[in-house]
């Protein structure tokens, strides 16, 4: 008997050891090798030093927020499935004929959420508040707030709903349609739907159709149609089909490439939440100014809108709170984004982390990995629909410690160009493959806050010699989420880090060969000495505008710098705008200091009015209406 006891004993513990092993290889097999110092144990646990990788573990996620509601007898049940989840939901009817920027004007009454679970009352929108016509069509389109209980502000929805008791949820564009990636001939249309379903597009006497990206005959719930063979500079309607409903809208073509026509484009950055509550902070970001920046753009007849960096809170471990906070932020705006694009840029609040807890406040965070799946910069482009002309990855430069296998993350969609008549938008990402503590990036690996890396500036550097040489165009803009030379808040980071070239990414636990300041005049140096057509580089990071011209007058460098040092043979403005309401910094003092010719801690959209060879410039608080300034960048 005890020889059978035995036998299985052994056999248990081989089974345990075996299992673990199997365990300690899979975890092994999902550290990037671009990381060092990051080892697994016996269970699959992975650690940095003695730090623990962690997840955010939140409700407040959008598979869990943005559910697909019930059809009862009298209405619509919400079941969040989670029994402590108390809060309100406002509510309210679009009107049947909606306006061309559709707003929800919330009903007098609203309903609680107890226990995770709440009913909206249909039949009490009827008679005199039945502007949606559903007691004579039996349809309707609902829009919603959820508010949790301490009276934030998590998401605003829509739903449509059929029927005149029992109802039922049709199907529902939850968000969009968004005008995407114009150009003198086409346009991208994109949308997400509750249902899968196959819509189309009609416009110019020609349907459009989304192709399924599975292969499945009942269709997609992302949609992205392209819109082809327009004419340049002209006006459409387009009207999206999906099953028995349409919404219509329209767009503008660009003008022909090199067309001299005037035109205007509008740019901010940092809409992440603001301090003063209500819609100064709709889960991640700040919804009251974000969208009277977005108005003022279309008062203003903006063809688009260039957005760089910081739009949510971010700086999450759960993707599902990430992709929340960005649902937030387009949801906002989305009235506008019907007609015009907005282009969007990232930075490092876009971040997506892997977090090992060292007992301090936020722990040590890196890029979330694996990056393909789970990395910033793959849940940005999964959200967003920019021009895809940009590079691959890193993957190739010099420091790559596996040539032949995929080791950085994507650049899809973070970096890229497009073009509008006679001028040229190029987007950076300064904050690819980020490491958020500068302090760690030796022993663990990563890329600082401000740091372009290999391949982008290679990539950079090409883009700028093409549009440089196309007679087509006559003004580019470089628009980077970090400035090369911060004014007010990020004087310890940025491009400067108080002056310490000593800062820079490590690959596979050996730093780069080029520092930060190093890396800053490279940069630089493309931009003046290498283009004569470059008008500007637009930032944001900073939570204020400031106008600063850079000269070969301008002190860029700490005392006693004793590397190779920038000759500037050309000025070039840098336009700083981080005014979209994130919270304020100051001015502070800086070498550069002297070359700030306008500084403003309002809320600041600015808007670029393109006339041929000339560049006026107006800086407008959307929140006031005030002007902070309206100054010629070219005569």
């Amino acid at each position: 008997m005890l020889k059978y006891i035995l036998t299985g004993l052994f056999a248990f513990f081989a089974i345990s050891i075996f299992s673990q092993s199997i365990k300690k290889q899979q975890a092994y097999n999902q550290i990037p090798a671009v990381y060092s110092n990051i080892v697994p144990d016996s269970l699959g646990n992975l650690y940095f030093n003695d730090a623990k990788l962690t997840e955010k573990h939140t409700f407040y996620t959008l598979s869990n927020i943005r559910i697909q509601p019930e059809g009862t007898e009298k209405g619509i049940l919400f079941d969040f499935k989670n029994k402590d989840f108390y809060g309100t939901i406002y509510y309210g009817l679009f009107p049947k004929q909606l306006p061309v920027y559709p707003e929800l004007v919330f009903f007098k009454k609203s309903v609680k959420i107890r226990d995770g679970k709440t009913e909206i009352d249909i039949s009490g929108l009827g008679g005199k508040y039945d502007i949606a016509g559903w007691e004579e069509t039996g349809k309707a389109m609902l829009g919603y707030r959820i508010v949790n209980s301490f009276g934030r502000i998590i998401y605003d929805g829509r739903i449509r709903v059929e029927g005149n008791g029992p109802f039922t949820i049709g199907l529902s564009i939850i968000e969009g349609p968004f005008v995407t990636r114009v150009t003198d001939n086409e346009v991208y249309i994109s949308f997400m739907t509750n249902k899968p379903c196959n819509p189309f597009v009609e416009a110019n006497g020609h349907e459009y159709r989304s192709m399924s990206r599975m292969g499945n005959p009942l269709g997609d719930v992302k949609h992205e149609i392209k819109v082809d063979h327009l004419k340049p500079d002209s006006v459409y309607t387009y009207v999206v089909h999906f099953g028995d409903y349409t919404e219509t809208y329209s767009f503008k073509t660009a003008p022909k490439p090199g067309d001299r026509a005037p035109f205007v484009f509008a740019y901010t950055s940092d809409s992440r939440a603001g301090s003063g509550g209500g819609e100064r902070d709709i889960y991640g970001t700040n919804g009251y100014i974000m969208k009277k920046m977005a108005v003022l753009a279309l008062a203003n007849d903006a063809s688009f809108f260039q957005f760089t960096g910081d739009m949510i809170n971010g700086y999450s471990s759960n993707v599902g709170e990430t992709n929340l906070e960005y649902a937030n932020w387009k949801r906002n705006i989305e009235p506008f984004w019907h007609y015009i694009p907005f282009y969007i840029g990232m930075g490092n609040h876009e971040v997506v982390t892997s977090v090992f807890d060292d007992s301090s406040k936020y722990g040590v965070s890196i890029d979330k990995f694996p990056f393909n799946k789970k990395s910033g910069e793959k849940i940005f482009s999964e959200n967003f629909v920019n021009p895809d002309n940009g590079p691959i990855s890193e993957d190739g430069a010099p420091y790559d410690p596996q040539p032949d296998k995929t080791n950085f993350p994507p650049y899809k969609e973070t970096v890229y160009y497009y073009t509008y008549g006679n001028t040229a938008m190029v987007v950076l990402n300064s904050n690819y493959w980020y490491s958020v503590n500068a302090d760690k990036i030796p022993e663990i690996g990563g890329n600082p806050h401000g740091y372009i890396m290999d391949n982008q500036l290679h990539w950079l550097e090409q883009t700028i010699d093409k549009l440089d040489n196309d007679l087509n165009i006559d003004h580019i803009f470089v628009t980077i989420h970090t400035p090369a030379f911060p004014n007010g808040g990020h004087s310890g980071n940025d491009m400067w880090y108080n002056g310490n070239n000593n800062i820079r990414p490590t690959v596979a636990g050996e730093p780069v060969k080029k520092g930060i300041i190093q890396r800053r005049d490279e940069f630089l140096n493309i931009l003046i000495n290498k283009s004569k057509k470059v008008v500007a580089l637009l930032a944001g990071d900073e939570h204020n505008y400031s106008r600063m011209k850079i000269t070969n007058k301008t002190v860029i460098y700490p005392d006693n710098y004793h590397g190779k040092k920038l000759k500037v043979s050309r000025s070039l403005w840098q336009l700083t705008n981080g005014s979209a309401g994130a919270p304020y910094y100051g001015q502070e003092q800086l070498p550069w200091s002297s070359s700030v010719e306008m500084f403003s801690t309002q809320y600041a959209l600015m808007l670029f009015y393109i006339n041929g060879d000339k560049i006026r410039l107006k800086v407008i608080n959307p929140d006031t209406m005030e002007l902070i300034e309206d100054i010629d960048l070219i005569k």
